[in-house]
């Protein structure tokens, strides 16, 4: 049976780990538009990625048309006939109405739920070391002393992209996008004549990371 997979979440909500943990349990590629579009602007000789090269080269931002030619041709490839995992797409409402125009069969929407508090606390605590990319937090894995790398004694980092206002910006963007599309997905019902998710669901993802594992599991097997 093939399993044919949108996850949906927010910043700080685990996707990318839970992500990889799914793909790895099922035997199927993880799809992100983000890593497609990067390949496709080094791929030498193809009039696709010649097309998303000259966007990016002009700091543009990428259509969904040509997003969708990207994600179309990549789940034309073999690896992806027993299923897939759509990791970052769609990202807009727009986007999933081209992914149903285009009749691509969906099994199941997992989106995983965090309060936005939850989010702040868990982003905003990360420190980094910069020389060799360990992460800690001020609350859930504190290093030895505080604001030192445990091996070097030296100073940690807050990323910028981990700093309070800019995590609240990035949860009003994904809101702003997401509640569309999550609305748009849970009120389609796998008996409609269109393609449609088999099941929308979603998940308390507040909980230890390893309880949502298990909630994962026992929804794929």
């Amino acid at each position: 049976m093939a399993n044919r997979l949108i996850l949906l979440g927010a910043p700080g909500s685990g996707k990318g780990t839970q992500a990889r943990f799914i793909c790895e349990h099922l035997g199927i590629p993880q799809i992100s538009t983000g890593d497609m579009l990067r390949a496709a602007a080094h791929t030498v000789g193809s009039s696709l990625g010649g097309k998303v090269r000259e966007v990016l080269t002009a700091g543009e931002l990428v259509s969904d048309e040509l997003i969708m030619e990207l994600v179309l041709k990549r789940l034309r490839e073999p690896d992806c006939l027993p299923g897939f995992l759509l990791d970052g797409f769609p990202r807009t409402l727009g986007q999933a109405e081209a992914l149903r125009a285009a009749r691509v069969s969906l099994d199941k929407i997992i989106v995983l739920k965090v309060p936005d508090e939850v989010v702040v606390r868990r982003l905003s605590g990360r420190r980094v070391h910069p020389g060799s990319g360990r992460v800690y937090h001020i609350e859930f894995n504190r290093p030895r002393e505080a604001g030192r790398d445990d091996e070097t004694g030296e100073p940690l980092e807050q990323r910028d992209d981990d700093r309070e206002d800019t995590v609240r910006h990035r949860l009003d963007v994904y809101h702003k996008q997401t509640a569309p599309l999550t609305e748009y997905y849970s009120t389609r019902t796998a008996g409609s004549r269109e393609a449609a998710p088999a099941a929308f669901i979603e998940l308390d993802a507040a909980r230890p990371m390893e309880e949502i594992r298990q909630a994962i599991l026992s929804l794929l097997d």
